[in-house]
Parts: C-alpha cells; sequence; structure tokens
C-alpha cells in the first residue's frame, strides 16, 4: 500500500512539474564569463538559404536570456559582440560579425537550455544543457574545428612560401612558375584534409540518422561530390523532421538527382554530332564512356582539358571512351575549342547552352560536368576531376586487365 502510495505521488509530481513547462516557446538562458566589453548577444535563426536576426538581449553583467517560438526544431545561432552591434552589414538579414562568436543550437518549443561560455577563453568552449540536438550539433563543429585548424595552419604556410617567392622575384612574369610549383605541392594536401573530413562527416551522420545535428552537417559537404552518399542520406530520412522546411526541400532536391545519381542506369538520349548527324548514348552499348559536360566560354572546362586530354591518350587503348557535349550555341566556337585544345574524341550538342533536351535530362547546372558510365550502362562515378579522376582511372582499368 504505501509503494503504491510514492508511486503514485511520484507520478503527480511529474505530471505537475511537466504542466508547468512551457510547450508554445523555447528558453535560452546564458551566462558569459569575463563580459567586461559585451554589451549584446544576438539570437540568430538559420533557414534554409539565409541567416536572420530575430532577437538581441543586453549582457552587461554577464547574463542573458531569450524566449522565442519555433514552429519545428530548427538552427539558431548566438552571436556574442564586444561592440553591440553588427560591424557593416551587407544586408539587415546578412550581419558580418566576428565568425569566433559563433554558437550553435538546435532549438524547439519546450526546450530550457542553459548555455555557458568564457570570452577569455581563445578557443571559444560552452557549455550547453537542456537539448541534446545542441549537444549533437557541438560535436559535429568540434569535427569542424579539427579540419578547419588544418586548412588554416596550411594557407599560412603557403602564404608564407609565397611572400618568400614574392620577394625573390618581383617580376610577376618570373614569379608565376614559382607560385604555380608550389601550388602544385600544397593543393593535394589541402585536397587531401577536404577528403578526411568529409569522411569524418559521412561517419558523423550515419551515426546520429535520427538526429537533426546530422542533417545541418551533411549541408556542409560538397553537394556534387558526394552527391551519392546524400542522396542515400535523404532515402533514410524521409518521414523524418517533416516540419522543417529545409529538411523538406533537401529531400526534393536529392529526389531530383537521384535519377542521374552513381548506381543508377544512365538515361539514354540522342543527340548532334559534329558532322550534324544523331548521335544517341546507346551507341557505347558495352563499353566505358565518359560523358563530357562542357563549353569553350567555360574557362574551368578548358583548364581541366589537357587532364582530360592526357587521361583520354594513357586509357582510350584500354577501353576509355570519351563523349563532349558542349554547351555552346555557335558551332564555329565550339569547333574553334576542340581544335585549339587537341580533343580527339567524339563530340555533341544540342547547341542551347543549358536549356538543350540533353542538359535537362541530365540536370546540368553547372559545368564541367562528367559522367562515367559502364558497360552494363550504370553511372559509376561522377563530376570528377583532376587527381581524383586519374585515381579513378586507374583503378578502373586496372581490374578490368
Amino acid at each position: 500500500m504505501k509503494k503504491s502510495l510514492v508511486l503514485g505521488s511520484a507520478t503527480l509530481i511529474a505530471s505537475a512539474l511537466y504542466s508547468c513547462k512551457d510547450n508554445s516557446s523555447f528558453t535560452i538562458k546564458g551566462q558569459v564569463d569575463h563580459p567586461e566589453k559585451v554589451k549584446k548577444v544576438y539570437l540568430l535563426q538559420a533557414d534554409s538559404s539565409q541567416v536572420t536576426i530575430v532577437d538581441s538581449a543586453d549582457a552587461k553583467d554577464g547574463s542573458f536570456k531569450f524566449k522565442r517560438s519555433s514552429p519545428y526544431a530548427n538552427l539558431f545561432k548566438l552571436r556574442i559582440l564586444e561592440n553591440g552591434s553588427p560591424k557593416a552589414p551587407a544586408t539587415p538579414d546578412q550581419p558580418s560579425m566576428p565568425p569566433a562568436d559563433v554558437f550553435d543550437l538546435i532549438c524547439k518549443n519546450g526546450d530550457e537550455i542553459t548555455f555557458k561560455t568564457d570570452m577569455a577563453d581563445t578557443t571559444h568552449s560552452y557549455q550547453v544543457a537542456g537539448s541534446d540536438e545542441s549537444e549533437k550539433i557541438k560535436e559535429f563543429n568540434k569535427i569542424s574545428d579539427v579540419f578547419n585548424a588544418k586548412t588554416v595552419k596550411l594557407d599560412n604556410d603557403y602564404q608564407q612560401k609565397a611572400d618568400v617567392i614574392a620577394h625573390q622575384y618581383p617580376d610577376k612574369a618570373k614569379q608565376q612558375p614559382h607560385i604555380d610549383s608550389l601550388l602544385n605541392v600544397f593543393r593535394p594536401v589541402f585536397q587531401q584534409i577536404m577528403i578526411q573530413y568529409s569522411d569524418a562527416i559521412l561517419k558523423f551522420i550515419n551515426d546520429n540518422k535520427k538526429s537533426l545535428a546530422a542533417f545541418y552537417a551533411a549541408t556542409s559537404l560538397d553537394a556534387m561530390r558526394y552527391e551519392s552518399s546524400l542522396v542515400s542520406y535523404a532515402d533514410a530520412i524521409k518521414g523524418q523532421f517533416n516540419d522543417n522546411p529545409a529538411v523538406g526541400k533537401f529531400i526534393k532536391a536529392m529526389e531530383y538527382a537521384k535519377p542521374v545519381s552513381v548506381g543508377h542506369q544512365a538515361p539514354d538520349f540522342t543527340t548532334t554530332g559534329l558532322d550534324d548527324k544523331p548521335v544517341k548514348l546507346s551507341d557505347y552499348k558495352g563499353k566505358y564512356v565518359m560523358l563530357d559536360f562542357w563549353a569553350s566560354w567555360c574557362g574551368p572546362c578548358r583548364a581541366e582539358n589537357p587532364n582530360v586530354v592526357k587521361m583520354y591518350k594513357e586509357y582510350h587503348a584500354k577501353g576509355l571512351n570519351i563523349l563532349g557535349i558542349s554547351l555552346d550555341v555557335e558551332k564555329k566556337d565550339w569547333q574553334q575549342a576542340i581544335n585549339a585544345d587537341k580533343l580527339t574524341w567524339n563530340h555533341a550538342s544540342d547547341l542551347q547552352r543549358f536549356e538543350g533536351p540533353t542538359e535537362r535530362l541530365y540536370h546540368i547546372e553547372a559545368i564541367p560536368s562528367n559522367f562515367i558510365i559502364d558497360p552494363a550502362g550504370k553511372i559509376i562515378a561522377k563530376n570528377i576531376t583532376g587527381m581524383e579522376l586519374e585515381d579513378f582511372l586507374k583503378k578502373t582499368f586496372s581490374k578490368t586487365q
């Protein structure tokens, strides 16, 4: 009898405490140590396309409080400024503020969040309680901070060496070959850091699929390079976070990309060759073919062409075919660029820039863009260039020997 009375009392107390909780809003109670110069704290809301200031609070004594309502769990940011106001905002919704004093939180109605940081701490660490999602976004930011520190150090090292070259060779024409050589040393290191960062983020996403923090982590990935992973992630979170418009927009975008993503059958098409005869993807059935979307007016495309020429010379005899698809509108410009860049593979074009039926079918929104298709007609790689293209072809054709 006593046991049931105790349990009943506990249930009543818990019910009373829950009923006092305000589920129509969330609160953030903050404490800033060493706040001598801090006058204002800004609360910003991050939507799918912009970050907007939604509230501000005085923090003269180091403490502040926000109470807001959000119809769905969403990303919010605290910006703690020592000058009390944004610095020269470019637009009212996009203030220019010191990025070091930004703290991410994921808030939803009913959350009672406590936040604490120390302005004397140069690492800008902070403590947060009352929101499991905010703890998760903090975990993601720790990963980002590690790799950001690596890229900052690499950039500083590069700049120091570039300054030495500039001092040794005041003439920019004589300077350039040495700068190019320096870039050839530093670029692979930077690319490797970015690959390691992306691998760490992908692991975080896979480990936290039920957390909204994983979605915000996913948005930090290169959408072109990691499209297949993002498509898989979008499939995995369907039905979750339904009320968050940014998540809904992301899922729709991935559904749109899915038919021409890695692992899917490449859709067939018919376009027009340089000789004005029809060219079909099905002409390459049973062969490896790279669809290379480019244009004479595209600087990055022309810069990548020497690498593609090199790859074609090395792997054509082993089975690599290339079909160049130009987004030019003038045939003479297209032909001149082919001749100038020594592009000896087959070429075709709708001559309609991004509005051609082939470009629409393959969702081409930026160039250079490419698709590598295997003999079974399946897309096995997409939008890879430079060293990544070289590594992929080396692995692919070593397997076919």
